[in-house]
C-alpha cells in the first residue's frame, strides 16, 4: 500500500480523482496512487538556498521558480546540475541528508532498493527452508505478493516501530547525522526515530535484550568510510516493506562512504543464518545529497486514524491479490 501518512493530502485531491472514467478496480487504485504521489509535496527535489538569496541567485541555482516550499514557507529549488563539489572532510558524515535522486527514491515500497519484490528473476534473497515459509506467512500492501489494504499483517501499518533495518529501507527520506566524540546520532524523517551507533570501541552486546532499533557499534576504516554493525533487533519486525523474515540472530553491516562534501553512499547487508544461506545486499551504495544547514525537515508519522481515514477511502476492494507462488526459487539465480 502507499504511504497512508500522506492520507490528508490525498483525501483534498481525491474529489479531483473521483472525476476519471470508469476503469477496473485495481487499475483505478494505481491511479489514485500516481494522483496522490504526483501531487504530494514530497515527490521534489530538495535543496534550498538561504532565505537572503537573491532573485538572480534563485535563477542561477535552479533556471525556474522554485518547485515546493518547506514547512516555514521558503522556496526549495532543484539542485544545480553537473555543479562540482569540493573534497569531503576526513571522519565526518554530519549533516542532513537527502535521497540524491529525489525524495521518493528512499520509499522502497517494493521491497529492499537492491532486491525489489517485482517478480523479476534474481530479485529474491538465498532462503534457507525456515526463512521461506516464514516469508510466505508474511502479507505485505505492495508489490508481487501484495493483498488488500485490509488483509495486510504488516506490523508497521498499525503504529508498531517499524524496527531496523527496515528504517534504511522503507521511506528512507531526509536523514540528519550528528557526531559526538562517543557515539554517531542519525535522526530519521519517517517516525521521527533516532539510532545511537557507539564509537567508544564497545563491542557489541554477547547476549542482548531485543530492541527495535537494536545496538549499533561503528568505526571508521579509513577517511572517509565508516561502518556499523548492528545485532540484537526485535524479530517482531521485518526487514523491509516486502516482508523479508528476519530473526534474532540478525546481524546487519551499514557502509557511509562520503564521495565528496556534497554526496554519500549508504549500503546495507543482512546477514541471518537462520532465515538465509549466505548474507545479501539490501541496498547498494544509496546516494544521498547535503543539504544547507538550515534545511527544515519535514514530519512523517504514522497515525492510526489517519490509517482508519485511509481504509475508508480505499478499503479491501482496492487492490486485487496477484497469483503468488508458493514454491521457493528453484532456479540458483532466481535465489541469488
Amino acid at each position: 500500500m502507499w504511504p497512508f501518512v500522506w492520507i490528508r493530502r490525498f483525501r483534498d485531491r481525491l474529489q479531483t480523482v473521483e472525476k476519471l472514467p470508469a476503469m477496473p478496480t485495481r487499475v483505478r487504485a494505481t491511479s489514485l496512487l500516481f494522483a496522490a504521489l504526483i501531487f504530494s509535496p514530497f515527490a521534489r527535489a530538495q535543496t534550498a538556498l538561504p532565505p537572503s538569496a537573491t532573485q538572480k541567485d534563485q535563477k542561477t541555482a535552479a533556471g525556474h521558480a522554485p518547485v515546493d516550499f518547506d514547512g516555514w514557507g521558503r522556496p526549495i529549488y532543484v539542485p544545480v546540475k553537473d555543479q562540482k563539489s569540493a573534497p569531503a572532510p576526513p571522519h565526518d558524515i554530519s549533516g542532513t541528508w537527502d535521497p540524491a535522486n529525489g525524495s521518493e527514491d528512499g520509499g522502497q515500497f517494493l521491497g529492499a532498493k537492491a532486491l525489489p519484490v517485482d517478480g523479476k528473476p534474481g530479485h529474491e534473497p538465498p532462503y534457507t527452508t525456515l526463512g521461506w515459509e516464514a516469508y510466505l506467512r508474511t502479507k505485505p500492501g505492495n508489490g508481487a505478493r501484495q493483498v488488500a489494504p485490509t488483509d495486510t499483517n504488516d506490523p508497521e501499518i498499525i503504529c508498531n516501530p517499524q524496527g531496523f533495518p527496515r528504517e534504511n529501507l522503507f521511506q528512507l527520506r531526509t536523514t540528519q547525522i550528528v557526531q559526538t566524540p562517543v557515539s554517531v546520532v542519525i535522526l530519521y524523517e519517517f517516525d521521527r526515530v533516532w539510532r545511537v551507533i557507539w564509537t567508544d570501541g564497545r563491542e557489541l552486546p554477547k547476549d542482548p535484550e531485543p530492541r527495535w532499533y537494536g545496538y549499533s557499534v561503528g568505526k571508521w576504516v579509513d577517511d572517509y568510510t565508516f561502518v556499523v554493525e548492528t545485532n540484537g533487533t526485535d524479530d517482531r519486525t521485518w526487514v523491509d516493506h516486502a516482508g523479508r523474515p528476519h530473526t534474532a540472530d540478525l546481524r546487519v553491516e551499514e557502509r557511509f562512504h562520503r564521495v565528496d562534501h556534497d554526496h554519500l553512499e549508504w549500503t546495507v547487508s543482512i546477514d541471518d543464518p537462520k532465515m538465509y544461506t549466505k548474507p545479501w545486499l539490501a541496498m547498494d551504495k544509496f546516494p544521498m545529497r547535503l543539504q544547507p544547514p538550515d534545511f527544515d525537515v519535514r514530519e512523517l508519522i504514522c497515525s492510526p486514524s489517519d490509517y482508519t481515514e485511509y481504509n475508508k477511502l480505499v478499503g479491501s476492494g482496492a487492490t486485487e491479490s496477484p497469483n503468488k507462488s508458493t514454491s521457493q526459487p528453484s532456479d540458483k539465480k532466481d535465489r541469488q
